[in-house]
């Protein structure tokens, strides 16, 4: 019960972050109106690792070291920014796939593992992710927390990242969706790519 408010206080602001727009809510729908509802579930997942490594180096001290140091941050920012241009350089490159009804064939879906290392990569190497935990841990969680509730807190950030994004890819799933998305899916394709292009180089420039 001492630490009810604080599981309260970071569980929304947790949330509220997660349903904010960005890298991770492009990518998932994305790989969800591109490949299937299956692959934008498992990139959800991907983002929860993601934040499984971000809890993982601020319980280790490490987030002290990259706020400090200006080369490790702007390493992880470039690494981000380059990433996030080569998905949307891959995006606007992309072929139209078009599902044919008649003959019941789908399109070439991507694995399991790639889609989970997307998502995972997307996460991990988003600076504004880095300095979100930064700020969750310098702030609002103090060193004095007990670790089991720091895992608790980070165990409910991981099951509401991988929730959120699983319900998003589901919803631009539905059938009327798909329906307009494989219609106009090069346009698509190109705001996709547009967009995450714009997001790795405002990522790059950003102070």
């Amino acid at each position: 019960m001492e630490y009810l408010a604080l599981v309260g206080t970071v569980t929304l602001i947790h949330m509220l972050a997660v349903i904010g727009p960005g890298p991770d809510f492009i990518m998932a729908i994305k790989n969800s109106m591109t490949y299937s509802r299956k692959t934008g579930i498992w990139t959800s997942i991907g983002f929860g690792l993601g934040i499984a490594v971000h809890v993982f180096y601020c319980l280790a001290g490490l987030a002290l070291i990259i706020s400090k140091s200006i080369l490790v941050f702007n390493v992880i920012k470039f690494l981000g920014a380059g990433y996030l241009i080569y998905i949307g350089i891959k995006s606007l490159n992309s072929k139209t796939s078009r599902i044919n009804v008649d003959k019941q064939k789908k399109k070439e879906d991507i694995s399991a593992f790639s889609a989970v290392k997307i998502g995972f990569l997307t996460n991990v190497l988003n600076p504004k992710v880095n300095l979100f935990f930064l700020g969750l841990f310098t702030i609002i969680i103090s060193p004095e927390t007990p670790t089991y509730i720091v895992l608790t807190l980070g165990g409910i950030m991981i099951l509401n990242t991988m929730i959120w994004f699983s319900l998003v890819s589901i919803f631009f799933t539905q059938n009327k969706v798909r329906t307009v998305f494989d219609k106009f899916q090069t346009i698509f394709n190109r705001i996709f790519g547009g967009l995450l292009i714009a997001l790795g180089v405002r990522v790059a420039t950003s102070d």
